[in-house]
């Protein structure tokens, strides 16, 4: 769409802090930057306003908002946090969120997921072994897989606001390759615990779920607190 670029860059810049709380943006400003139309730019900003980015007013333009009014919890919005300055901060934040979600969700999973969901988890976990192991751990078919093993167990939980997390923690997932923390050689010990969860949810073993997915997380976390300390 012709507003997109518009919107990635403003996006950015705002999350970015390059455009501070208060400052003040117009449709004239934003077309001639990028070099489109007023319906486009007015477009953007519209997009903008839905994420808590900026408020526009008849007397006061178009403002920057600050970081209390954002949606913080808006795939956009967290991909352009991960991509920005404050990036550790971020994903430190959001592997808080998964360490109190996710082992509950793979709980939900193993009481409730359809036989297709076991049967999906259980050959994931079993490929990813196999990248894993093979030294593909930060090829995208890895991070692909993985993505898609965390989805099904939240979107299987049972619980509707942990489902609606899903891409949440798929931009998680993929913003830890900013980082440098998708090694090619995952740690054993999380192969194991992928392994464990989908087991624990084919067997319908909810304290096994939820115990295995939160070595997950914790090992994420880890990972996170090494990387700060190194």
């Amino acid at each position: 769409m012709l507003h997109s670029p518009v919107l990635e860059a403003l996006g950015r810049r705002i999350t970015g802090g390059e455009l501070p709380a208060g400052a003040v943006l117009t449709l004239d400003g934003i077309g001639t930057e990028f070099g489109v139309s007023r319906t486009v730019a007015r477009e953007a900003m519209r997009l903008l306003e839905g994420l808590g980015l900026v408020r526009s007013g008849p007397r006061v333009g178009i403002v920057v908002l600050p970081h209390a009014a954002w949606n913080v919890l808006d795939p956009r919005v967290i991909a352009w946090r991960l991509d920005g300055p404050g990036r550790t901060s971020q994903l430190r934040s959001l592997t808080e969120l998964r360490q109190a979600v996710e082992p509950l969700a793979a709980a939900g999973a193993a009481r409730g997921a359809t036989a297709a969901v076991r049967d999906e988890l259980v050959a994931t976990a079993r490929r990813l072994r196999k990248l894993g192991e093979a030294g593909e751990g930060d090829r995208e078919e890895f991070l692909a897989l993985d993505i898609r093993m965390h989805e099904l167990l939240l979107r299987s939980s049972g619980n509707e606001l942990f489902s609606a997390l899903a891409d949440v923690v798929a931009v998680v997932i993929s913003g830890r390759i900013h980082l440098g923390l998708m090694p090619a050689h995952p740690v054993p010990e999380a192969l194991d615990a992928h392994e464990a969860v989908a087991r624990a949810v084919a067997t319908g073993d909810a304290d096994a779920a939820e115990e295995a997915m939160a070595r997950i997380v914790r090992e994420v976390r880890g990972a996170l607190d090494g990387r700060e300390q190194g």
